[in-house]
């Protein structure tokens, strides 16, 4: 099969990157034929605010290059990622011009909200869903500005108009049952709404000494990093490692129950995972689903989370994991303290953990799972519009 994948990558690589190049990376390894269409947030140095703001509605250089592409490499399907802010819902229309059709992931809520997380000021919000985005623009959601967040909603409402999401997109692709149902409530089409959850390729890691909680991510608000840093300063000395940067980074340093690792990358994250008690994930927002998850889940590392959105799912609480409620630190202190003190449970956890993994979560499921998706996509733009 022959797949372009489209991708606007960010100033910051997060996860969502790290997901479009390990499909990337797994379509090549089963022999598909891959191509990608690729437009970086670093050009936005370059650009004034209205160029931005106009190309965040329509980019016509995303039009005619995608469509210049299309006609050259004739591909069975287009796998879309993030249009946000260059690449934009223009591509959806070169597509449909060539007859291609459309597969998009949705990796944040975006399609919903203008701030893409449903969350406001550390609390969930749902004031957008299936509404108008007034309120996000009201609150200045997106970054604090009202000028941002109102371009941002105008794309939403624009492209809800001209019907870009219901006709455009021949299946989504929702990461767990939880947002999918979240899509659908918003007004995405249910019928073109398929699940896949994210994966990776680990082998089972090798007996290793267990010496502590562990957190893995960018260090950000909608991450729960102040309550963890609330949670951590009724914590043993040196109990908890963290990997990772970000701007709430100053609230965790010199806690002496926290071990700073800084930056870490693919292969020094999987040994810190060998050798923790519990990966914790203290988030305040919809994760839609963390990759982190499954690293940990691949590593036999048990997970404690929040009990909020798709994680409540996520983690089998007592099986594979445990579940605390969100936003609460001396909750979340008394939970970690438990963990620690439990190392024979966890260690259980960390089995059914990896087991867990290799039934739902590993390259070859998620490679089945996304060539039935290409195809229902295939099937589904060649059936004659009414």
């Amino acid at each position: 099969m022959k797949v372009l994948i489209a991708h606007n990558a960010y100033q910051q690589r997060g996860g969502e990157d790290a997901v479009v190049e390990a499909e990337a990376t797994l379509l090549r390894s089963h022999g598909h034929e891959v191509t990608e269409y690729r437009r970086h947030n670093d050009e936005l140095a370059a650009m004034g605010r209205a160029q931005a703001a106009l190309g965040t509605l329509w980019s016509t250089r995303t039009r005619a290059e995608l469509a210049t592409l299309l006609r050259t490499e004739r591909p069975d399907v287009l796998h879309v990622h993030n249009t946000f802010p260059l690449i934009s819902p223009s591509l959806y229309w070169a597509a449909a011009d060539c007859g291609v059709p459309v597969v998009q992931t949705l990796h944040n809520f975006r399609l919903l909200c203008p701030q893409a997380m449903l969350l406001r000021e550390g609390r969930v919000c749902e004031s957008c869903v299936g509404r108008l985005p007034l309120a996000g623009v009201v609150h200045g959601c997106y970054r604090g500005s009202r000028a941002q967040t109102g371009v941002l909603s105008g794309m939403l409402v624009l492209h809800r108009a001209l019907g870009t999401w219901k006709h455009k997109v021949h299946r989504y692709i929702a990461l767990n049952e939880f947002c999918r149902a979240k899509f659908i409530e918003g007004g995405l089409p249910a019928a073109r709404m398929a699940v896949k959850p994210n994966f990776v390729d680990l082998p089972a890691p090798a007996p290793l000494p267990r010496r502590g909680l562990l957190y893995v991510g960018r260090l950000a608000p909608e991450k729960g990093i102040a309550l963890l840093a609330q949670a951590a300063a009724l914590l043993p000395a040196g109990s908890l490692r963290v990997a990772g940067t970000g701007p709430d980074m100053a609230l965790l340093q010199g806690l002496p129950a926290v071990v700073m690792l800084g930056a870490l990358d693919a292969a020094q994250v999987a040994q810190e995972m060998a050798q923790a008690v519990a990966l914790v994930m203290p988030s305040l927002w919809f994760e839609n689903f963390p990759r982190t998850l499954v690293e940990a889940y691949a590593c036999g590392l048990p997970v404690l989370a929040s009990r909020l959105g798709a994680l409540a799912g996520l983690v089998n609480d007592g099986h594979t994991g445990r579940l605390v409620e969100p936003g609460a630190p001396a909750v979340w202190a008394q939970a970690m303290l438990a963990t620690l003190q439990q190392r024979e449970e966890m260690a259980a956890m960390g089995v059914a953990a990896r087991l867990h993994y290799e039934d739902h979560y590993t390259g070859a499921t998620n490679h089945a799972q996304l060539i039935g998706i290409y195809r229902d996509a295939i099937a589904e733009c060649a059936q004659p519009r009414h």
